[in-house]
């Protein structure tokens, strides 16, 4: 399956396939062929799960620099070591590098790409369900002390090349992390879609099914960075969830809690927010949240932090403008929005949710 991403900057395509990076890499010969070396960017975890499958499966000479697992790639420090290893190794505006990991691996290298010698070519090759989301649209980025994602780039892979046996051997909460985001894509574009996901677990899709609900997602992403490449309007409603679940994210210490377990969290926040500026309803929200803490979502995160904090690391989001919070809502499913939002009606909805997690069980 093949879904092609049109934006301002650079057309690509994403790549959907099971077991199928030789033949994929054998289509993108007009990208490889002009490479002098290719580096491959990688982490340890994905590395010892699927380095040797890589390895064999990979039709070309590579290099690799097998960094930090998970959030812990994207910092300063890793970055700058891309950095030298790639001048290290002699690395020049012709070479390309491979990003290939989960949405923290892909990040980075994209926005090593977009910077060694004011930009290379990269390819993605995403190992986790999350990455359907993070590998496509040109986002890249590293983390600060400060705030998620506040150093990067937008700037585009050549090509995406999903090979879906990758998630095989993924840990649940990898699953729990990117399921969010499809989830997540279905609440902003397709109630039909949102039922169905809703009529299971998150857990135990073939690779089939996998694959139907992956490109969904694409489609729903490759169709809003086309109409804005660089989150000047509707790229925002991507944003579901995010600058709550982003707060969670920070204050617990990138990694502790994994990102889609974050914007699950965000995303309950957003659907209380919704029933104040659009119509979503109280029963829809605890239909959301029952079918989230089912599926072992963990919301206890919460309390482990005073909304002040929370709201300290809101107001550095990005989307905020002029100190003023803009949150994604939804006025019903399908439908988002961009909402500003004061700091007590935030301390107010904070309090909604500290309470609905006490009343709420499966």
């Amino acid at each position: 399956m093949k879904i092609p991403v049109h934006t301002a900057s650079h057309q690509y395509d994403v790549l959907f396939g099971y077991s199928f990076l030789r033949e994929a890499f054998a289509s993108l010969t007009a990208i490889t062929d002009r490479a002098d070396r290719i580096i491959v960017l990688t982490d340890e975890h994905v590395w010892a799960a699927q380095g040797e499958n890589f390895t064999q499966a990979f039709p070309f000479a590579f290099d690799v620099l097998v960094l930090p697992g998970g959030e812990a790639c994207k910092n300063f420090e890793q970055y700058t070591a891309c950095q030298t290893y790639l001048l290290e190794q002699g690395a020049t505006r012709k070479s390309l590098i491979i990003a290939f990991g989960g949405g923290a691996v892909g990040d980075l290298s994209g926005f090593v790409a977009a910077t060694f010698m004011r930009g290379i070519p990269f390819i993605q090759v995403p190992t986790t369900i999350l990455a359907h989301d993070s590998a496509v649209g040109g986002k890249t980025a590293i983390n600060h002390p400060l705030g998620k994602n506040m150093i990067g780039a937008f700037y585009q892979p050549q090509a995406v090349v999903y090979d879906i046996a990758f998630l095989e051997t993924l840990p649940e909460q990898e699953i729990r992390s990117g399921m969010t985001e499809v989830i997540k894509h279905a609440l902003i574009s397709n109630a039909a879609w949102l039922e169905e996901l809703f009529a299971r677990p998150i857990y135990g899709y073939t690779a089939e099914q996998l694959e139907y609900h992956l490109s969904k997602g694409t489609q729903v992403k490759a169709d809003i960075v086309a109409e804005d490449e660089t989150e000047q309007s509707v790229r925002k409603y991507l944003n579901l969830g995010h600058t709550y679940g982003h707060a969670i994210e920070a204050a617990s210490g990138y990694g502790k809690l994994s990102h889609g377990e974050s914007v699950m969290i965000g995303l309950i926040y957003c659907l209380l927010l919704s029933e104040r500026y659009g119509n979503i309803t109280r029963d829809f929200t605890v239909r959301v949240l029952r079918y989230a803490l089912s599926q072992q979502y963990p919301f206890e995160a919460v309390a482990k932090f005073d909304f002040d904090i929370l709201l300290s690391y809101m107001q550095k989001d990005k989307k905020a403008e002029y100190g003023i919070l803009q949150f994604v809502l939804l006025e019903e499913v399908g439908k988002p929005f961009v909402q500003k939002v004061d700091a007590n009606t935030c301390r107010e909805v904070d309090a909604e949710l500290r309470q609905l997690l006490t009343e709420v069980h499966v």
